[in-house]
């Protein structure tokens, strides 16, 4: 899981430091404070970084291994480093070397080649920690050369900043639980409006999108990298069914295919439940014949309509299985869920009919 460090700013007045620390308490690892402030935050409990002795972990402006000599005696170490050339990068590495277990990255002007240079180099040696300005910034953090930082840092002085960056952070590798249902039904069905996503990604074997005709019970559908004789592999491409159908958009959202388009977020997951977020590069609609798949799962019964084709599979335990294939006592994967949902959203205490 990411982290999320919280900079609570010390010329914030005392009431906005109350409501910061209170918020950031909710969803941020690491706060930051300064030695007048940290008390302020004792009733939360919560690990907090600063450049004062007694801080959990000790924030030192990294320029040269000596600027940790006199501090070494700290529990943990955070080297603080601003990066403007292509030397500062190689701070990074002497930081580490002389004990430091986090690196925060300042950087000014480039971004992206700076971070990819230290992740490499570093390769899990410390835990890298980017500064950030605003969420899009934090996405690309976390995303990049697919590791990404092990976490960003925020400064803000308004309370619902810290709820939307938060959310940026903690959607990054979030586990999703699949459970194992046994198919009961096969149905061959006519033709309908399919939808193919084809992500901006390449998408692994075993990892596809969740989709179905009810948001309760969503089917893991995999992406089509499993080569055959008569067509091509297209690991960005899922082909999830008719366009009336739910896909999980994010952790938290359901969404109906109708409503995807080029540049929209989508999440990918694997057969262990883990999750990337990726885009859409585009949509395709195209008419074929279609089939239902219904399985049972925890005294329910849930339905999936995908096309009727050798290359549409869903995921299993072992593996997957072509559609085409698919039978009564065939076992695939799903997420199940309990409550209904309003506009996507999950809301425990509705009760929605879906059959």
């Amino acid at each position: 899981m990411k982290q999320l460090w919280i900079n609570i700013p010390e010329e914030a007045s005392p009431s906005v430091k109350e409501k910061l620390i209170s918020k950031a308490s909710e969803f941020a690892d690491i706060l930051i404070l300064s030695k007048t402030d940290h008390r302020l935050s004792e009733q939360f409990n919560k690990t907090i970084a600063g450049k004062f002795e007694n801080a959990d972990i000790r924030i030192v402006e990294f320029n040269d291994p000596k600027d940790l000599d006199s501090i070494k005696s700290s529990k943990e170490i955070a080297a603080e480093i601003s990066i403007t050339t292509g030397t500062d990068e190689k701070k990074a590495l002497t930081a580490v070397e002389s004990g430091s277990k986090y690196i925060i990255l300042k950087c000014e002007d480039w971004r992206v080649i700076p971070l990819e240079n230290i992740i490499a180099g570093l390769q899990k040696k410390a835990k890298i920690i980017m500064q950030v300005s605003n969420p899009d910034d934090a996405k690309l953090a976390v995303e990049t050369l697919e590791l990404g930082a092990d976490g960003v840092l925020y400064s803000t002085d308004k309370p619902e900043e810290i709820t939307q960056i938060a959310k940026v952070i903690k959607q990054a590798g979030i586990i999703i639980p699949l459970v194992e249902a046994e198919v009961v039904k096969v149905k061959t069905l006519g033709t309908g409006a399919r939808v193919c996503i084809d992500t901006c990604e390449l998408l692994r074997p075993q990892e596809g999108i969740l989709a179905g005709s009810q948001s309760s019970g969503l089917f893991l559908v995999e992406s089509e990298t499993m080569e055959n004789p008569h067509v091509e592999p297209r690991p960005f491409r899922v082909n999830a069914g008719p366009a009336s159908s739910y896909i999980l958009a994010t952790p938290e959202k359901t969404r109906y295919l109708s409503e995807l388009k080029a540049g929209d977020e989508v999440l990918a997951v694997d057969s262990g439940g883990k999750t990337r977020m990726t885009n859409i590069c585009r949509i395709k609609i195209e008419w074929r014949p279609m089939m239902m798949l219904e399985a049972k799962c925890e005294g329910r019964n849930f339905t999936i309509i995908l096309q009727n084709a050798e290359t549409v599979r869903l995921v299993n335990k072992k593996g997957s299985i072509s559609v085409s294939e698919v039978k009564p006592g065939d076992k695939i994967l799903m997420r199940v869920e309990t409550g209904g949902r309003h506009f996507g959203i999950k809301v425990d205490e509705e009760s929605v009919i879906e059959r």
